[in-house]
């Protein structure tokens, strides 16, 4: 018989799952163009989940559900309050786009967001290697379909081949490497892979063999380099509101699954998954900031950006375990969590300003597009300098603070290694620079093109949203001892409960 706890931990995904349901049955009877009421219950849905993930994660609880096959933690819950957010600005900032391109002919787009948000929660709160994939296939197989909702548009189509292809790809790699780990242990539940390994008592080789394809999997999902191949060509070929769908919110519940199968699963192996991120992260900074360079479009360059802000997120994990004392660790993984937190909002920010621009047959994605913007709005203008400036690392916005606690968390690593990995996060920023500085320029400098119409108009949701946006990323960066705090002591949980 199922307790009350098993329910309690999974009181969210209930209510986003019936919600989810409810709105695709409304949806039927819907014929305005806009979707008014799909757009309303969606949104409030996703105010109801924050609210309660929200006052679940201040309770400070850990509760266990369905024999330990998920959990209710601080940081399963924040990050959930956080995703449920994220994917409230995506509808917010992506209803408008996708009305004027014909793609709510039905509530597809609100549903399925709402779908892949389920497979995010569960990736967040698994606790068992299946429950986690399955949130993983549920996530991905939503994102396929968000990324092909503009059926009549080829390039679209081929983005969501590509995603599709490889994005089985390196599900297989992880499957592949789960099992492995399966076989060593014995076991699928995440605490009991972590007795096991800490006891020795189990093959070393065939582990390890299992963690390459488990890293590799995970790699994928976060954008790393070498499986970085899909992002440029899905996140350019995606309808942009899509690509903010796949790119921020989906970012949050990879990050937690690589705490849930490396930290709370793997950790006595982190001499050799550390490695392994390593090599991934000097890779990711160096591929993602040259080739963002030579980019002409801005959906490109920020998909490469992508790929460097991800080699930045895995100097933070790899510093957690320094000689196998965990002293470090939760500062370390404190600093990720913040990290990938403020990356997405940063990201919502700058794809926002990208729709708001984009009208009904002119996309407004490449960089010399956004020229001249400061003199058609120095609002809008305003808004995409923050966010350009958050992603460069400029004080005294967010992002400065987010690449200041990853380095803080290398040098007190307190390794010649982390020293030269801080040194080149330092040197791969001020590459980074240039090209997030010439969208700036651009927008300042450049003359407004003939074929750009001077008005931009905006729906009041968004105008109210965007200008949030940029005002939490000002007033994070001046004050992120807050955020930073709940972070920290929501890695606290998460290591605490490797002892029980």
């Amino acid at each position: 018989m199922i307790d009350a706890l098993s329910w309690f931990a999974v009181y969210p995904e209930i209510i986003l799952l019936v919600m989810a349901c409810v709105i695709a049955l409304v949806d039927l009877g819907v014929r305005d163009r806009g979707r008014k009421l799909s757009y309303v219950l969606s949104l409030l849905t996703l105010a109801w989940v924050a609210i309660v993930t929200g006052s679940h994660a201040l309770g400070g609880e850990t509760v266990y559900g369905f024999g330990k096959m998920v959990v209710s933690d601080p940081m399963g819950n924040w990050l959930k309050c956080f995703a449920s957010l994220t994917l409230m600005a995506t509808l917010v900032y992506g209803r408008p786009y996708v009305a004027d391109r014909d793609m709510l002919r039905g509530g597809e787009f609100f549903t399925l967001g709402l779908f892949s948000l389920l497979g995010a929660f569960l990736m967040i709160s698994g606790r068992n290697f299946l429950v986690l994939y399955m949130g993983l296939e549920m996530m991905t197989l939503s994102s396929y379909a968000l990324v092909a909702l503009r059926r009549d548009h080829a390039t679209a189509t081929e983005a969501a081949m590509k995603y599709f292809v490889l994005g089985a790809l390196a599900s297989g790699f992880l499957l592949y490497g789960l099992s492995m780990i399966y076989g060593a242990t014995g076991s699928l539940d995440v605490g009991e892979v972590f007795k096991a390994i800490a006891s020795r008592e189990v093959k070393h080789q065939v582990l390890v063999f299992g963690l390459v394809f488990v890293v590799a999997g995970l790699a994928f999902k976060l954008g790393a380099v070498p499986f970085h191949m899909w992002l440029p060509d899905v996140y350019h070929g995606a309808p942009t509101a899509a690509t903010l769908a796949i790119g921020a919110a989906p970012q949050l519940a990879a990050f937690a699954m690589v705490i849930r199968i490396l930290v709370q699963g793997l950790m006595p192996l982190a001499i050799d998954w550390q490695q392994m991120l390593g090599v991934l992260a000097v890779a990711s900074l160096l591929v993602g900031n040259l080739a963002a360079v030579a980019q002409t479009n801005l959906k490109r360059m920020l998909a490469f950006s992508t790929i460097a802000q991800m080699g930045f997120l895995l100097l933070a994990l790899l510093a957690g375990v320094v000689g196998g004392d965990k002293v470090n660790a939760q500062s370390a993984y404190g600093a990720a969590m913040f990290y990938v937190v403020t990356y997405v909002l940063t990201t919502l920010a700058v794809f926002g300003v990208i729709m708001l621009l984009a009208r009904e047959g002119f996309e407004s994605e490449e960089i010399v597009d956004l020229a001249g913007l400061n003199q058609r709005s120095p609002l809008y203008a305003g808004v995409m300098a923050v966010g350009m400036f958050s992603l460069a690392g400029v004080p005294p916005l967010v992002g400065f603070y987010a690449k200041l606690s990853v380095i803080d968390a290398l040098l007190s690593a307190q390794g010649n290694e982390y020293l030269y990995l801080a040194l080149f996060a330092v040197l791969a920023s001020l590459i980074g620079a240039f090209y997030y500085l010439r969208v700036v320029k651009v927008m300042y400098f450049d003359p407004v093109p003939a074929h750009v119409s001077p008005a931009i108009e905006a729906t009041q949701d968004v105008r109210v949203v965007l200008g949030l946006n940029a005002i939490l990323l000002l007033a994070l960066g001046l004050l992120p001892g807050g955020l930073m705090t709940l972070c920290s002591q929501s890695m606290a949980s998460v290591l605490k409960s490797l002892a029980s």
